[in-house]
């Protein structure tokens, strides 16, 4: 199969199990998801690498293993999973309502992305319309949750996007900027989760709706 192929439905699977991600109830059932999300990354840095024949790729992949689908999933796990509010995770939107947005954001990404005329990414418009639709998944995941803890999980999913588009766009950037752009998102994990835990301490509480008290 053409490498490009396989890099275009690797990128497919990220929308699905944006989905799952977005959909679960529960902040562990969220954050195995979110790993198998990042399994998929890595597996299109790979297929990336060995397509385009780049040594930074390969390590873009290792990195990315490291820090997404074994560092910020155990920080989701161990700081957000006891805390009482897992019911809540449910946003304004049900699944099928989700399915249908998702759609809906994945064909503008589509005819927006079209327009784009650069050769590195003339075979790869496919998988470029998935991260910028995956970055536009998370955000709707952010605007639509009342819930703090699947905010966090939003941002997750748009640094996902973010990530294949520097991915698929530049994909001979030096080492240090992957590492700098992990390191980012493994710190900005920890801290939003660090902040929810003292929220719900001080507040008894993760619904937004609920922060009017921080006010002033």
């Amino acid at each position: 199969m053409d490498g490009m192929l396989i890099v275009n439905n690797l990128a497919g699977l990220l929308i699905v199990t944006s989905l799952l991600v977005i959909c679960a109830n529960r902040v562990a059932t969220a954050a195995w998801f979110y790993v198998l999300q990042s399994l998929t990354l890595v597996g299109v840095f790979l297929a990336l690498a060995i397509t385009q024949g780049s040594h930074e790729l390969t390590l873009w992949a290792a990195s990315a293993f490291v820090t997404k689908v074994v560092l910020a999933p155990l920080i989701l796990i161990k700081l957000l999973g006891p805390l009482p509010d897992d019911h809540e995770l449910i946003g304004l939107l049900g699944p099928a309502w989700m399915a249908v947005l998702a759609a809906l954001i994945v064909l503008v990404s589509w005819y927006a992305v079209d327009a784009v005329r650069l050769a590195v990414v003339a075979q790869l418009k496919p998988a470029l319309a998935v991260s910028l639709g995956h970055f536009l998944l998370g955000l709707a995941c952010i605007v639509t949750s009342r819930n703090i803890l699947k905010q966090i999980f939003g941002y997750c999913l748009m640094e996902n996007g973010a990530h294949l588009t520097l991915a698929l766009m530049a994909g001979k950037a030096p080492e240090v900027v992957e590492i700098g752009i992990a390191t980012d998102a493994v710190c900005a994990v920890l801290i939003m989760a660090l902040l929810a835990r003292r929220i719900h301490r001080t507040l008894q509480t993760l619904d937004v709706r609920q922060l009017t008290a921080l006010k002033g």
